[in-house]
């Protein structure tokens, strides 16, 4: 079974919904953080520690799927080297 050499597309109602979506949930947050009734120190210590946990949940995304990628093309580089090697196997028993 062969994995397709075309990466799945999402479609632009689902892209969309995913913009959005973070959009909201960024303005809940900041919102909620923003009627506190604490001091503006904390304020900023909590809006510092969201961009950053946004920030790494960015970066460990794009490493998963670097690393999904990097495997598909390590499958698809053995699979070259294993077609070539029953290619040239067949070709010695038939000779």
């Amino acid at each position: 079974m062969k994995m397709s050499a075309q990466p799945i597309k999402h479609s632009a109602a689902f892209v969309g919904f995913s913009y959005v979506s973070f959009g909201i949930a960024a303005l809940m947050v900041g919102g909620g953080v923003f009627a506190m009734p604490i001091d503006h120190w904390m304020k900023g210590f909590l809006i510092m520690g969201v961009v950053m946990l946004v920030q790494s949940c960015i970066i460990l995304t794009k490493t998963i799927r670097d690393n999904v990628e990097a495997e598909k093309l390590l499958n698809r580089i053995e699979d070259a080297k294993t077609e070539r090697l029953l290619m040239d196997v067949s070709k010695g028993v038939s000779a």
